[in-house]
């Protein structure tokens, strides 16, 4: 991974101001792509992100929009546009991370209310589905799609009902994207975080889950964002051009 490099290319970073988005935008700024770090209402966490970013001379700028807004969604590349600062790269872009979610906390199907079902495929998948649909004019040939699904999509966590579907329908688009899209050189793969430590998943904060969680882990530790950096990173490396249509799961070996 020390050969990566992405000096000239344009990250778009989505829900890239915490957790494991926050890792992403870091890692593809270090290796010299320059980023849009979106987010919805964390502004002070975005701000902190593209501090960093720049911090380390890397090139960064905030955006935000609520992706369960209709309106919002269609502004979304105008926006952004307009919201580009002077210097900063046209928003092609080169690459596309689709990271932002949202969850219903721990319910169980008989438990989730039909409103709350809307909103969670609609941000978890009505909105890189039409994210993606307004970057494929824009993305050159070449060009990486990189969807961050769950692990939670392979094995099965009840109390997880509306969750997991909502990933498995972008695993899903992954998938028929990835063949689409392969005559432009444009690679979709999605990757499958397990148990990572982020401030919204803050497991070390309960003992007792946190033991019961790492004895399900191979690696016997939960992960933490920068484990998923990296295969991100990968993926949307040329090193990681040959690999496409493909649901890399990033877990640790979690409930193998």
């Amino acid at each position: 991974m020390g050969s990566v490099n992405f000096a000239g290319r344009v990250a778009l970073v989505t829900g890239g101001s915490r957790g494991i988005g926050r890792a992403i935008a870091e890692r593809l700024a270090a290796a010299g792509a320059a980023v849009v770090v979106h987010f919805n209402q964390s502004q002070v966490a975005a701000d902190a992100t593209v501090q960093a970013i720049r911090s380390s001379g890397g090139r960064a700028f905030p955006f935000s929009c609520d992706l369960a807004s209709p309106e919002a969604l269609r502004g979304f590349y105008p926006g952004l546009d307009a919201a580009r600062p002077n210097g900063f790269p046209e928003i092609r872009p080169d690459i596309l991370v689709c990271n932002a979610a949202i969850g219903s906390g721990r319910k169980t199907i008989e438990t989730v209310g039909e409103a709350e079902l809307d909103l969670i495929f609609r941000v978890n998948f009505k909105a890189p589905f039409l994210l993606i649909q307004g970057a494929l004019p824009r993305m050159t040939e070449g060009g990486r799609i990189i969807t961050i699904s769950s692990m939670a999509t392979r094995t099965a966590f009840p109390e997880l009902a509306v969750y997991a579907p909502s990933k498995a329908a972008l695993e899903a688009l992954t998938v028929l994207l990835a063949a689409q899209l392969g005559p432009r050189g444009i690679t979709v793969n999605a990757v499958l975080p397990g148990a990572t430590e982020t401030d919204m998943n803050p497991i070390s904060a309960d003992p007792v889950r946190l033991v019961t969680v790492t004895a399900s882990v191979a690696m016997r530790r939960v992960g933490q964002p920068q484990d998923i950096a990296g295969v991100v990173a990968f993926l949307a490396s040329e090193e990681g051009g040959w690999v496409t249509g493909q649901k890399i799961e990033a877990s640790g070996g979690q409930r193998l």
